[in-house]
This record gives structure tokens, C-alpha cells and sequence, in this order.
């Protein structure tokens, strides 16, 4: 999978270079590209934002400069190829007015063959990027939940953890990947390892008894109590 990433502080995503997502770009299993959207504006003050029309507090991400960053990786020779097999790339910019990201959200994404994710600062961005990039291609609006971060930095770093460790040879032990919180609908159970008394504090005795049918059922149990006592609204419907 390729991700390109535009942002006013590309070494955000310096953190992409450790653990798992790290070696994937190591093994080429992530084509990782951060763009910096001051290298597409022409004034000495490299400026990316103006005040918004209309009036009103704070400041508007200005269109020139994204659309000349977007317009460039989207002549990439590795974008045309996408577009030449129907794998058009698929741009997500991270807003408090977009769908909410979910694990199923993340599986969908990690089918994808090239994915673009802009930043946006201060008040956002100007509504005419997304209007011309949706009518040229595709565009989707994502919020990782109902609150407002000062950028969509942290929106991107955490939804490409989660689709990159979703790719095929990221994580070492994909069944792994079938156990956790939300692939089922439920959050994970309870996990414990070595000692089996810690502080005067006891392993479950049925995940030492060796009969895998009683832990797998013990499992389910307390996944589904965990989720009934910190997020009911799952088990709705």
C-alpha cells in the first residue's frame, strides 16, 4: 500500500519509522510518502492560511497551496498507475464533520491500494479542496470521534496504525488480529501472562487448566460483560 501524507509538520510522523509500521516500510510493505504544504506556497512567509470569508474567528487553510500538492501526487507516475488498473486514490482528510472512524471503517481502508490523507489546521480547510478533488475522485471526510484536536496530525497517525497493521505480513501472528476489541463487535477480554499470582492477585484458574474450550468460553464471557459495562451502545440493535 502506498500512504502520502500532507502536513505543515511532516516530522509529526516521524513516530511511523518504530515498531511494526516501521519494519513494513523496511520490507516494503509500506510505501510511505510525508509531504510538507509549505513547499507549495510562493510568498516568503510560505503562508497556507487567510482569514475566513464572511468573517469569524480564527484562521482558513488557504486552496492554492493544497491544490497544487494534491494536484502534484496525483500526476505521480505511481498514481497514474493506479488509475490506469481502476485503483483510484483515495483521499481522506480528518474533519469533526466526517464519519466516524471505526475498526470495520479501518478493515475497508486496508484494501486500498493508495490512500492520501491531508491535515488540516486552524479553523480547516477551505470547502472548495474537498468540493474539486470529490469531483474529480474519490473523497471521504473521517473524525475519529466527537471532540476537536488542534490538527489533523493525530487523526492520521492513528488511523494509519490501525489500517497498517491490518495489511498482510505486518503483524507477526494475524490470528492476533482476530482476538482483539471491536473485530467482533465486542471489546477484548482480559488478558494475564506469567506469574500466576501477582501481589496476592490470582490468573483466573480456568486459563491454567488447559481445556480450550472452557477458556474460549470464559473469553467470550467476559468480552461480552466488559462491553455490556463500558459500551452498552455495541450491543444495541
Amino acid at each position: 500500500m502506498r500512504i502520502d501524507i500532507v502536513s505543515i509538520f511532516p516530522s509529526y510522523f516521524d513516530t511511523l519509522d518504530l515498531s511494526l509500521l516501521g519494519k513494513a516500510k523496511d520490507r516494503g510493505l509500506l510505501d510511505l510518502r510525508v509531504h510538507d504544504l509549505r513547499d507549495a506556497t510562493h510568498d516568503r512567509h510560505r503562508t497556507v492560511d487567510d482569514t475566513p470569508t464572511g468573517g469569524g474567528a480564527g484562521m482558513v487553510m488557504k486552496p492554492e497551496p493544497w491544490g497544487e500538492m494534491l494536484d502534484e501526487i496525483l500526476l505521480d507516475t505511481d498514481s497514474a498507475t493506479d488509475s490506469a488498473t481502476g485503483n483510484d486514490p483515495l483521499i481522506i482528510f480528518p474533519s469533526p464533520a466526517g464519519e466516524v472512524f471505526t475498526q470495520r471503517m479501518a478493515r475497508e481502508l486496508a484494501h486500498e491500494q493508495h490512500l492520501i490523507f491531508g491535515c488540516g489546521r486552524y479553523e480547516g480547510i477551505d470547502q472548495r479542496v474537498f468540493d474539486e478533488y470529490s469531483a474529480r475522485g474519490r473523497v471521504r471526510l473521517v473524525s475519529l470521534g466527537d471532540y476537536v484536536l488542534n490538527g489533523g496530525e493525530v487523526a492520521v497517525l492513528a488511523m494509519i496504525e490501525a489500517i497498517g497493521r491490518l495489511l498482510p505480513g505486518v503483524v507477526g501472528n494475524p490470528d492476533s488480529l482476530v482476538e482483539e476489541s471491536h473485530e467482533d463487535g465486542l471489546l477484548e477480554y482480559p488478558s494475564y501472562t506469567k506469574p500466576p499470582v501477582w501481589r496476592g492477585r490470582e490468573v483466573p484458574p480456568v486459563l491454567l487448566s488447559g481445556n480450550h474450550g472452557a477458556i474460549a468460553a470464559w473469553r467470550h464471557e467476559q468480552s461480552l460483560e466488559r462491553t455490556r459495562q463500558v459500551r452498552p451502545d455495541l450491543l444495541e440493535g
